[in-house]
This record gives structure tokens, C-alpha cells and sequence, in this order.
């Protein structure tokens, strides 16, 4: 039995799950909650020291990093679904949009991500309880962000993630003006990764990814939704609400 650990259909989560049902594979899911640091835990650091999801357990085997589980599931679980081009060219093609939404589009969504939403967690506890959870985090990069969001990030560093953002949506809109997945003709991975970043976009980033600006990622993100895999993934693990801002006094 295969066993996913993730916070669920969301970010990073999202790959390896939307992958799982695309492929029709069973698995158990355990979902974790991040506003509780559950990822923190003893019980989940020993089975990634790097206290981060999603990881996979596969037969006692454990294999981390979001984009390296959808890999490892198209080698280890072949079935008529095929998410990777039969060529290596198209292949290639592929791993060109999974390296880059990697190392650059989910990077700088996830900063205004933290700022916007993550912060909450953050500031919903005490002083004393945020630096002992904090102090459980295995990587020091993860410990700053944290603290970032706690304290908030910089104007100068939220402006240029912003900007990157910006460059990343109209990337993604011309490559979907010539062609109807990111790799070409078919639906892979690199359609798979980079949609766990994009979804939702179309309502938190309105002002960049809309009918005018972005008609082509707005057609692609609405065709992996109507998707029947991304449908019954949405109605069996669905998208768990944020912790919002407390109402201040001002507010009342």
C-alpha cells in the first residue's frame, strides 16, 4: 500500500496527489495540518528528517520531494495513463517546465503565499510558543521563513516576487497560445507540477492571470479542473480553509 503524506490538494501537495488519481492507483492518504506544525513532529521527522510534505511511503521505502514522487510513480507504477511523452525529446520537454516551476514559479508564489496566508499561523500564538515550534524545524531556510511571516516580509522582497510572478503567468500563457499542454500535444507532468501553483491564481492574482491578460493559462487551468482525475481528487480530499486574521477591535 502506498501512503501519502501531504497537507492536501494545494501547492506542492497537489502533485503527487492529482498524480495518484490520474494513474488510478490506491493509496492511503494521511493529511497533515500545518497550522498544528504536525509536520514538525518527532512522529513525522522520522519519516522525513527534513520535516516537509509531501513524502511517500512506498513498501518501507521513503521518497520525498514533490516533483521526484511523480517520477518515481510513472517508474514504479506503469498503468495506461502516461504522463511523461513516450520520446526523449518530449520527455526532455517536460522536465524543462518540472525544473522551472521548481526552481522559480512556486518560489516566488509561495512568498506572497506566506505573506498572505501563512503569516496567520504564524501570529496566532505567543511569543514563547512560536519560538519553541520554530526551534523544531529541521531547515534553518524554513526557520527564517517562518519568523518572516511572523514579523512580515519586506516591501522591496514581496515587490519582487510580485514581479516574478508577473513574469512567470505571461511565460506560461504564451507556451499555452502554441501549444495545449505545456509539453505539447499531451498531458504530463510538467502540466500536473506547474498546475499545483497556477490553480486559484484566476482568483488570488486577478490582476495578472484573467480573461484579457492570460486567456490561454485561464483555458489550460480550466481544463485540467474539468479534468475527471482532478474532480473526484477535489471531492475526496478537498481544499481545507486557511486560518484567517482575528477581528480587532477596530474591526468590530
Amino acid at each position: 500500500m502506498l501512503t501519502l503524506y501531504s497537507f492536501g490538494p494545494g501547492a506542492n501537495s497537489l502533485k503527487p496527489l492529482l498524480t495518484l488519481y490520474e494513474k488510478g492507483l490506491d493509496f492511503e492518504g494521511v493529511r497533515l495540518n500545518p497550522a498544528k506544525f504536525e509536520h514538525h513532529e518527532d512522529w513525522f521527522k522520522a519519516i522525513n528528517p527534513n520535516g516537509q510534505v509531501p513524502a511517500l511511503v512506498d513498501d518501507g521505502k521513503v521518497i520525498t520531494e514533490s516533483t521526484v514522487i511523480c517520477e518515481y510513480l510513472e517508474d514504479e507504477y506503469p498503468t495506461d495513463v502516461e504522463l511523461r511523452p513516450a520520446d526523449s525529446y518530449g520527455r526532455a520537454q517536460m522536465r524543462v517546465w518540472t525544473k522551472w516551476v521548481d526552481e522559480y514559479f512556486c518560489w516566488c508564489v509561495s512568498t506572497i503565499g506566506w505573506e498572505r496566508m501563512i503569516k496567520h499561523m504564524a501570529r496566532a500564538i505567543s511569543e514563547e510558543e512560536f519560538e519553541e515550534k520554530v526551534k523544531r524545524i529541521p531547515i534553518p531556510e524554513q526557520q527564517t521563513k517562518w519568523r518572516n511571516a511572523r514579523n512580515g516580509f519586506p516591501q522591496d522582497v514581496l515587490d519582487e516576487e510580485m514581479r516574478k510572478i508577473g513574469v512567470s503567468v505571461r511565460r506560461l500563457d504564451a507556451r499555452l497560445a502554441v501549444s495545449e499542454w505545456l509539453a505539447g500535444d499531451d498531458y504530463t507532468l510538467a502540466d500536473i507540477c506547474n498546475f499545483a501553483i497556477a490553480n486559484g491564481m484566476q482568483f488570488g492574482f486577478q490582476e495578472l492571470v484573467n480573461e484579457g491578460d492570460t486567456p490561454n493559462l485561464i483555458r489550460w487551468i480550466r481544463q485540467i479542473n474539468d479534468r475527471p482525475a482532478a474532480k473526484r481528487m477535489y471531492e475526496e480530499v478537498p481544499m481545507e480553509r486557511m486560518p484567517q486574521p482575528k477581528a480587532t477591535q477596530a474591526n468590530n
